[in-house]
């Protein structure tokens, strides 16, 4: 049986980076550099998506260290994958603030099993970066955040959203998570036509970090527009 979630992991599986990046810049591929974050990302997807329903795509930025960059599951660190997923992270213990806000949302729209049920999310560039800044230090670093990255990782970028789709997601319109995130995406997307619309929500991290006093009113702008691609499917009969 062909399900979403075979689709997914083999995916997973197969992602490799193998452009030059700027000097100082190092992929981050949990799913080739930890047995434990691809065992958990495979339960979870076991568990979530083992049909062959259509969902639509939320893209994020790129997996970062104390999120998907360990579980191997974006925007969902140990703590959400135990309490919410009822997925064993085997004594692992790391908060994740974007984790923290998307968990909040995926409640508010029923809970997860009714949430991944209408919605696949992952990430423009699926694998993540750090950046050697000296002294042993290592820095999330995202693929816009210098040039020569970004155009390093354009044609995976482009090929990697292509893949996704084809995972069984409608091209009709996803939701991009981050303003510069949605600046790239639309840029790219001008030119390969992956989506007809593209809603663009604050990144979580961003609501976390610099408007947590609005984070009722985020909330509630992230729950219409869940909720508006949700009775499309609805009224579409798909």
């Amino acid at each position: 049986m062909d399900t979403f979630s075979d689709r997914v992991k083999a995916f997973n599986r197969s992602l490799l980076l193998k452009a030059k990046l700027p000097e100082g810049v190092q992929v981050m591929n949990p799913f080739r550099d930890s047995p434990l974050a691809l065992r958990i990302s495979d339960a979870f997807y076991d568990k979530f998506y083992q049909d062959k329903r259509k969902r639509f795509i939320v893209l994020g930025i790129n997996p970062g260290r104390f999120g998907a960059g360990l579980s191997g599951v974006p925007f969902t660190d140990f703590k959400r994958l135990e309490q919410d997923c009822g997925i064993s992270a085997e004594g692992q213990r790391a908060h994740e603030p974007s984790s923290e806000f998307i968990y909040e949302m995926i409640r508010s729209m029923g809970g997860v099993e009714a949430f991944y049920a209408d919605f696949y999310i992952n990430s423009v560039c699926p694998l993540g970066f750090v950046k050697d800044k000296g002294n042993k230090r290592m820095l999330n670093y995202n693929y816009y955040d210098e040039p020569a990255l970004a155009a390093a990782v354009t044609p995976f970028i482009v090929a990697s959203i292509n893949r996704q789709i084809a995972l069984g997601c409608y091209p009709e319109a996803c939701i991009s998570l981050g303003v510069k995130n949605a600046d790239f995406l639309q840029k790219i997307n001008e030119k390969h036509r992956f989506f007809k619309r593209i809603i663009v929500l604050p990144h979580p991290r961003f609501v976390m970090q610099y408007r947590r006093k609005e984070l009722a009113a985020h909330l509630v702008q992230y729950h219409e527009a869940f909720s508006l691609l949700r009775e499309w499917r609805l009224g579409s009969g798909s």
